[in-house]
């Protein structure tokens, strides 16, 4: 196995053109046999420089309206040959085979296609076959083959070109067939995931290129990483690189203002993936005032985020806090100028981007993986379950706590009062246990909990809670219902005129 390999002929299909012009010429100028096909052919033809169509090596001509063209034994028999071997130079030669060095692939656009809403028929004819093949063909064929499969790898490739007279290494071929069979297996996958929508096939496929290296993980200790188009979902307009728990946070902070997305201006602080802060007002400026009353202690170094534009009135409030993340669906100028005083402030503006609609996470030796939570407690959904109706006011706080319950982790009470999160008991290991966490914490922040209403992420199995709350001044409550034992925190309520509605939706969030 020779370590250097010299370019002398090369096979190029490529659906883009983009970036192939600078290779063609410097291929040209090198020697270099050129074979091509179709568009590709036509498009070096265009640039004055010779090029041998495919067919003048298989004798045959493209078919099926381009289905078929590199599929045959000269073609794969001129990339598969192993050149220290004796028997497979003596068939190249005995069939009239030409050798092949390099492979130029750029596979049909798939995953662009799927998601620009195309027919199914333009979709299946985007499934590429013979590009799929030369690429496999080439990067198995590394000792003796250069494949380079994506646009991303043209510039790469054209500099060893050049600064090496047209000789490659063991070592970049190795390179380039690792990231041609990246290309392939998330080609294969992207493929393989349109087909089974429906989830015919309990199969798990994630196939993700972009990815890229955090500073570290949770920890200092823990390697980190992000895959995912983070610029698709925002815009940044200023600070550091965001690290593992930001993103976490931000994760959190998305998900739980996508539910009062086109509602009043809603602002949220959150901490640790919880909200520790949350109010919705007439204006953005109060709901921030309102949210960071609710915690101002843990709202220290948080992640804060808005529904609405954030203005000027709004941004010299927070200026005065000190923050991780700022994240709205836009900023005045005036805002972001003031926000940016602080140079490692992360802001970044919120784009209309749809989530997955599966949640996946590592559990033992393998994968959990679920649905999305995609219900949203309404009030038509609710079952009133005591005699006390709650007040068309008590309703909207309601089922405004039971949105912020939801994307809040378990075990867990959230009170409200006048849509402002007055606390919340978080991750606690017992449903009383987070229900007196939060009504201390409404206490130390000088709350009045009477009139206010509370949610719990699931049932009550005894009346407890109710109790607890009622002594608190909590006259409304909403959960899900279900336990066997719901008639006695029915008729706790009925007996100390406390309005109770269930939801019949449980919202552990684990």
């Amino acid at each position: 196995m020779s370590n250097e390999k010299t370019v002398k002929s090369a096979l190029i299909s490529v659906f883009s053109k983009d970036g192939l012009e600078p290779i063609v010429k410097k291929l040209n100028e090198q020697g270099v046999t050129i074979y091509s096909t179709g568009g590709t052919q036509t498009f070096i033809n265009d640039l004055g420089i010779d090029v041998v169509p495919v067919e003048e090596i298989t004798s045959y001509p493209s078919i099926l309206g381009g289905r078929v063209k590199t599929l045959h034994p000269k073609v794969f028999g001129g990339i598969l040959n192993r050149q220290n071997n004796e028997s497979d130079v003596k068939e190249l030669a005995d069939f009239e085979i030409p050798q092949i060095d390099v492979v130029i692939v750029d596979l049909y656009p798939f995953e662009k296609t799927v998601a620009s809403g195309a027919s199914e028929q333009d979709i299946i004819e985007k499934i590429d076959i013979g590009g799929i093949s030369l690429i496999r063909a080439a990067a198995k064929n590394f000792a003796d083959v250069t494949c380079v499969a994506s646009v991303d790898d043209y510039a790469d490739f054209l500099e060893i070109i050049s600064k090496n007279n047209g000789s490659i290494s063991l070592e970049d071929r190795k390179r380039f067939a690792t990231k041609a069979f990246n290309v392939s297996s998330h080609y294969d996958s992207a493929i393989f995931n349109y087909f089974n929508q429906n989830q015919e096939e309990v199969v798990l496929k994630i196939s993700e290129t972009n990815g890229k290296a955090l500073r570290y993980g949770e920890n200092p200790h823990q390697k980190g990483s992000f895959f995912g188009d983070f610029d698709a979902m925002f815009t940044k307009l200023n600070g550091k690189e965001l690290s593992y728990n930001n993103l976490l946070d931000v994760d959190a902070a998305v998900n739980l203002i996508n539910e009062f997305k086109g509602e009043a201006p809603t602002f949220a602080i959150l901490k640790h993936n919880n909200a520790c802060g949350f109010a919705q007002s007439e204006t953005i400026h109060q709901a921030y005032v309102d949210a960071l009353a609710g915690d101002p202690v843990s709202a220290f170094g948080g992640v804060l985020i808005s529904n609405t534009t954030i203005d000027k009135a709004t941004a010299e409030e927070i200026n005065s806090l000190f923050c991780e993340v700022v994240i709205a669906p836009a900023f005045d100028d005036e805002a972001v100028e003031i926000l940016k005083s602080k140079k490692n402030r992360i802001i970044l503006v919120l784009n209309d981007v749809e989530l997955p609609q599966t949640n996946v996470r590592s559990c033992l030796n393998g994968i959990l993986v679920q649905d999305r939570n995609s219900v949203t407690d309404t009030i038509e959904g609710l079952t009133y379950v005591t005699n006390n109706k709650p007040s068309e006011a008590e309703l909207e706080d309601l089922i405004f706590a039971s949105k912020i319950c939801k994307h809040t982790k378990s075990n867990t009470i959230i009170l409200v009062k006048n849509k402002q999160l007055c606390a919340g008991g978080t991750g606690q290991t017992s449903r009383v246990d987070a229900l007196e966490q939060a009504i201390h914490k409404a206490n130390s922040f000088n709350f009045d909990l009477n009139g206010a209403v509370m949610a719990s992420d699931a049932f009550f199995p005894f009346p407890d809670c109710v109790e607890i709350a009622n002594k608190a001044g909590i006259k409304a409550v909403i959960q899900p219902g279900g336990s066997i034992k719901d008639q006695l925190s029915i008729d706790y309520c009925n007996d100390n005129d406390v309005a109770m509605v269930f939801t019949g939706t449980r919202h552990f969030k684990h």
